[in-house]
């Protein structure tokens, strides 16, 4: 069983792009080789900035290769909960701007002509108890009135034909939701963002920022300094000590993912026979789609421990029991890959983007990171051309105050895992 991320592991060898001499000055100097950073990187590039991107390890080493590698439609809150937070305009513009980053995605992977199997599979949200069913038919007429997107409520019988269980009480499909393969889109995106001029920096860390009295930052890295006239943070779920400011306004959960063998076309149509993706409706819960080769991939949060090999096994062993309990058929299915990683969260569950004294960011994804991270580079890559009016999510900034007693070690979620799992038992 291999303890790294099936989408890198099965992606194209990446070239070495570590050792390289750093420039003296750049207009953009982008933090984190993640899908935002990368994207930032590559449509500043395009506008004829020179940009450096630096990355502490290897492009999409973190969240951006470690993800479920969904690209899918919708809030990280619900319609009525944007709604009544933000009005019916401004809900709208931001379910909006969520519809249209899966579309960036497409358009990228076509225009750059990325290899990375993508399609418009469509997501079924599966209802985990009878009153999520219910819920789930009020959020289909909200979004078709409210918002413009039509979905499709199936009942547990017309489930049958989508998803080989019984586990759950129906489902809400929304078709246009897009599967893909996230470890090839990275590679594809860092060599889109290298041809059209930016450089990356891999195995590079930035240990420290200084702004310059004329305007600017000077940004220390473990192999040097660069002057640069503006600065991107796109570290999200593994911005580290360099960043405290970031650090305490992101909550940091761990994510966890198994992958099957091979299971073979027969039997992979049984389990999910129009290939959709699965997201099922507990408080702690599950993420669930075929690859490309016919395996399934199961994940979900597991343990609320942070992620290295040892704890990677533990959180193994759950999701094979639970995988299991939803699929019986794949009882003595062999696991041949499991692995960990960090989702960033923001403490309102909404992604946060703007400049904190001159600073660029976009994080706290809340699992929505794949179309949204791509999405938010373009919108950041305006930003810094001076269209502020670009960020879908203006206005909606991290707070100016941290959070009480947090310093970015989310010491809490054991408490809370505990609370929503005994929530989640009560059927």
């Amino acid at each position: 069983m291999k303890q790294i991320p099936y989408w890198l592991d099965t992606a194209p060898a990446l070239p070495d792009r570590s050792g390289k001499d750093l420039p003296d000055e750049a207009d953009v100097v982008v933090i984190g080789g993640g899908l935002t950073g990368l994207s930032t990187a590559y449509h500043t590039a395009r506008k004829g900035a020179r940009v450096v991107l630096v990355e502490k390890d290897k492009v999409g080493s973190g969240a951006s290769g470690r993800n479920g590698s969904m690209c899918t439609q919708g809030l990280t809150i619900s319609p009525a909960e944007a709604r009544k937070r933000y009005g019916q305009e401004r809900a709208r513009e931001l379910y909006d701007a969520f519809r249209d980053a899966v579309d960036v995605v497409e358009e990228l992977t076509q225009k750059e002509q990325i290899d990375c199997d993508f399609h418009r599979s469509g997501r079924l949200g599966v209802a985990f108890k009878p009153q999520h069913f219910e819920s789930m038919r009020a959020k289909q007429r909200d979004l078709a009135e409210n918002f413009g997107h039509e979905t499709v409520v199936l009942s547990k019988s017309e489930l049958r034909a989508e998803l080989g269980s019984d586990f759950y009480h129906g489902a809400l499909l929304d078709p246009l939701s897009a599967a893909l393969h996230v470890g090839k889109f990275v590679h594809g995106l860092a060599d889109a963002a290298e041809r059209v001029g930016a450089e990356i920096h891999e195995r590079n860390a930035a240990t420290g920022l200084t702004r310059l009295p004329g305007g600017g930052f000077l940004v220390e890295t473990l192999h040097g300094t660069i002057r640069a006239k503006q600065v991107m943070a796109a570290t999200d779920a593994y911005t580290d000590q360099s960043m405290p400011w970031f650090r305490k306004r992101l909550i940091n959960v761990g994510s966890f993912i198994i992958v099957t063998e091979p299971l073979g076309e027969e039997r992979a149509r049984q389990v999910i026979p129009k290939g959709r993706l699965v997201v099922d409706s507990k408080n702690i819960g599950h993420y669930i789609r075929l690859t490309p080769d016919n395996r399934l991939a199961f994940g979900g949060r597991a343990r609320f421990a942070p992620s290295d090999p040892a704890s990677d096994i533990k959180s193994g062993d759950i999701l094979k029991r639970e995988m299991t309990e939803i699929f019986p058929q794949l009882a003595g299915v062999r696991i041949d890959y499991v692995w960990g990683g960090m989702v960033g969260f923001s403490w309102d569950r909404i992604p946060h983007a703007g400049d904190v004294n001159g600073l660029y960011y976009s994080m706290g994804y809340c699992g929505h990171g794949v179309q949204m991270a791509t999405y938010m580079g373009r919108a950041v890559a305006e930003m810094m051309d001076g269209n502020p009016e670009a960020n879908p999510l203006r206005g909606l900034g991290f707070p100016k105050v941290p959070v009480p007693f947090y310093n970015g070690t989310p010491w809490f979620l054991p408490f809370g895992g505990a609370y929503y799992k005994a929530k989640d038992k009560l059927r």
